[in-house]
């Protein structure tokens, strides 16, 4: 199979690619405005990759989406920093842009594996989230944090119509609070516009106070990339069709927590290591509001917790590391990659 990921370079992608290239003997076709978490794939014989535009390349994108078996279009904003505060451009490139991608699927007659996201659920009140059953709830218009779900929630609609009236291949995936080294960078920690692991970690290791919004009592199932991607992989091997035209959360129930239990776990798993642990016995936990830290447009639920019955039952998949160990692996190569 030849295998086009358009956003390789991304947290997903970017491990996505390494274990294809370990795990399978495909040839992968990789697309990204930059290359700098690629370092693993490039260079290997059966990775191609193309630095480009997403909005300016479209006469490639077509041609390479005509030579491949499947299509994983990846590229997309999903850092609640950004689309609170930038939404137009989060509806554009979430819903706008992936939809021509869909739409070259389409003209193709090519599978498309596209990524939902745990956030379609919104708030429903369901306490586990099942992806043929779970209503979908959203909050009002004037909180810009639901124009990310909505935009994910009209995708997957509208793939699911494709498949439906014109025998569109797809299957979409739901990733639950994925985590694991290049989640973000240390450059939007710095701005305060990672999401949970990377800014908690950046911020004891530059002596800043750990900002719990909300209190911290938020709570997530953290899923280490690793399995995510495992699951990914089953998906696009797809045997005896067990994908096709389904819907699949991947994330891990057993490692559910609190923001502030998963801040803790951080800043304790740091004081193993001896360069570090002085900064972590000096960290501080400080509560803030949430509209003093991502402004008037944010609201939250307060869990979320994913049925992985349907991914098990088809996929033969299920997730295997707990979340200490996710973290102390995070930590880990973190600090490695940033020369820490």
């Amino acid at each position: 199979m030849n295998i086009l990921v358009l956003g390789a370079n991304g947290f997903i992608g970017s491990h996505l690619c390494e274990h294809l290239l370990e795990n399978s003997d495909w040839d992968l076709t990789g697309f990204d405005i930059m290359d700098f978490n690629l370092a693993n794939c490039l260079g290997k014989d059966r990775f191609s990759f193309k630095q480009g535009d997403f909005y300016h390349e479209d006469d490639w994108i077509d041609q390479m989406v005509r030579e491949s078996s499947a299509v994983l279009p990846l590229v997309g904003i999903a850092k609640p920093a950004f689309y609170i505060t930038n939404p137009v451009m989060t509806f554009k490139l979430d819903f706008e842009a992936n939809l021509k991608i869909v739409r070259m699927c389409v003209k193709h007659g090519k599978r498309v594996i596209f990524p939902s996201t745990s956030e379609v659920y919104g708030m429903s009140t369901d306490t586990e989230l099942k992806e043929d059953e779970s209503p979908i709830i959203l909050g009002p218009v004037c909180k810009s944090r639901w124009i990310y779900s909505c935009s994910k929630q009209m995708m997957d609609r509208v793939i699911a119509a494709y498949g439906q009236e014109e025998g569109l291949r797809y299957t979409l995936f739901r990733p639950f609070n994925w985590i694991g080294p290049r989640l973000d960078t240390f450059s939007d920690a710095r701005d305060r516009k990672a999401r949970s692991i990377t800014q908690i970690l950046y911020d004891v290791l530059n002596g800043r106070d750990v900002s719990l919004v909300g209190g911290g009592r938020q709570r997530r199932s953290f899923t280490w990339i690793g399995d995510g991607v495992r699951g990914l992989d089953a998906v696009i091997r797809n045997e005896n069709g067990c994908a096709d035209d389904e819907i699949f959360n991947l994330g891990n129930p057993a490692n559910n927590a609190s923001i502030k239990e998963l801040a803790l776990m951080i800043i304790r798993i740091l004081r193993e290591f001896p360069d570090h642990s002085e900064k972590a016995e000096k960290a501080r936990l400080v509560e803030i509001d949430s509209r003093d830290y991502y402004g008037k447009g944010y609201e939250d639920v307060l869990d979320r917790v994913p049925s992985i019955a349907k991914a098990n039952r088809l996929l033969g998949w299920k997730p295997e590391t707990t979340l200490e160990d996710a973290v102390r692996k995070t930590i880990e190569t973190t600090l490695k990659e940033n020369g820490l």
